[in-house]
C-alpha cells in the first residue's frame, strides 16, 4: 500500500487515537485535526464519534466542520468514511435530544432501540454481532458475509430503499450496519475495534 494520508476529523467527541492507530498499523499517515482547511484538503477524511448527536452536529456547525466536509466532496476522488456516531451524522436526521439534522449525505433518518412487549432488548447494543453485506461492495472486499464487527450504540440508523451498497446487522430489528453510496461510505459498528475484520475493512476504504 502506497504511503497515504488520512484525516481525522477532531470535533471532540470520537475515539480519535484508537482509529488513528488502525490507521498507521495498516501503512498510511494519520492525521488528528480540527482544521477545516486540513480538512477541506484531504483526500480520505474519517469522521469518527461516541456520544449526542445534537451536541455533535452543534459543533461541527460551529466549527464550520460541515462546510469544510463538503468541499473536500466537491472534489470526485474524495472519500469519507463516518464511524459509528460519525456514520449517524451522515444522515438526514436523529430523534436523539429531540430533532436534529445531520449532514444530509444520505436520506436515512437515526432512531432509538426500543424494547416491546415480546422483545426486552440490552440498550446499548454492545459488542461483536453479525454483519450480512452485500457482495459486490469495495468496503467488505474479501470479508465474508456474517463476519462479525464490534458494535456499542444505543442509536441506529434505519434502513431506507433510496440507498445501495447497504450492509445490516440484527438488534430487535434490522438497521444500517454500514453502506457506502459513492464517495461517502460508513460504519454503525467500531472497525478499529474488530480485529481482523474491521482492519480489512479500514485497508478496503483506503484502497477504493
Amino acid at each position: 500500500m502506497s504511503k497515504k494520508q488520512v484525516v481525522v476529523i477532531d470535533y471532540g467527541m470520537g475515539n480519535l487515537w484508537s482509529v488513528a492507530s488502525a490507521i498507521r498499523f495498516l501503512g498510511a499517515e494519520a492525521l488528528i485535526t480540527t482544521d477545516t482547511k486540513e480538512i477541506s484538503a484531504a483526500k480520505f477524511l474519517i469522521l469518527p464519534g461516541v456520544g449526542s448527536f445534537r451536541r455533535a452536529m452543534e459543533i461541527i456547525r460551529q466549527k464550520s466542520i460541515d462546510q469544510a466536509i463538503l468541499q473536500s466532496l466537491s472534489q470526485t476522488d474524495v472519500k469519507l468514511l463516518g464511524i459509528c456516531l460519525g456514520m449517524q451524522l451522515l444522515g438526514s436526521a436523529s430523534s436523539e435530544d429531540g430533532n436534529t439534522q445531520g449532514l444530509g449525505l444520505v436520506p436515512n433518518e437515526v432512531h432509538k432501540f426500543t424494547n416491546t412487549a415480546d422483545t426486552r432488548l440490552k440498550i446499548p447494543h454492545v459488542g461483536f454481532s453479525e454483519v450480512k453485506h452485500d457482495a459486490n461492495t469495495k468496503l467488505f472486499s474479501g470479508i465474508p458475509s456474517e463476519s462479525c464487527f464490534y458494535f456499542v450504540h444505543s442509536y441506529f440508523m434505519a434502513l431506507t430503499p433510496t440507498i445501495k451498497g447497504i450492509a445490516t446487522c440484527h438488534h430487535g430489528t434490522e438497521f444500517v450496519a454500514a453502506f457506502e453510496q459513492g464517495q461517502v461510505s460508513g460504519t454503525q459498528f467500531h472497525p478499529e475495534k474488530s480485529q481482523s475484520m474491521g482492519l480489512n475493512l479500514l485497508k478496503n476504504f483506503l484502497e477504493s
